[in-house]
């Protein structure tokens, strides 16, 4: 829907507006990491090992938000391409831990220009302080 021609009782509505800037937002990412040739999940994971370490698959799949059978199969992908290797768990040797490797940290450095680049494609109609506020609270409204 066109936010021009909408409703106005559905542009007064924060939900329906915070849906719409969801999608719009989701796109213009979706399409920055696209043009890298990599998907959201992609840069979740890499992004989730780089500032947490090894993890367990299981742990992985529940920081990310990702179901564990599309896990395995990313992971194998990322691990055939280098970016990530599987390691056994010190602390219980049945289980790998998932780790990032120089490659994926590099790749992580271009995924983060690209959605650095969306971010700010996103957010351009605001001012530097309007975009931390619109952070700040978005974060309050998560519970974050």
């Amino acid at each position: 829907m066109e936010i021009a021609r909408a409703p106005r009782r559905m542009t007064s509505l924060p939900s329906w507006l915070l849906a719409q800037a969801a999608t719009a937002s989701g796109r213009t990412v979706a399409a920055a990491l696209a043009s890298t040739g990599a998907h959201r999940t992609e840069f979740a994971v890499l992004t989730a090992l780089d500032e947490s370490g090894p993890l367990s698959q299981a742990g992985l799949s529940d920081t990310v938000g990702l179901d564990r059978s599309d896990m395995v199969r990313l992971l194998d992908r990322l691990a055939e391409q280098g970016m990530v290797v599987r390691e056994p768990d010190p602390a219980d040797r049945r289980r790998n831990r998932i780790a990032l490797t120089k490659a994926g940290r590099t790749r992580l450095r271009t995924l983060d220009g690209a959605v650095a680049d969306a971010q700010d494609e996103v957010t351009a109609r605001l001012s530097d302080a309007e975009r931390d506020r619109l952070v700040s609270l978005l974060r309050k409204l998560l519970g974050a």
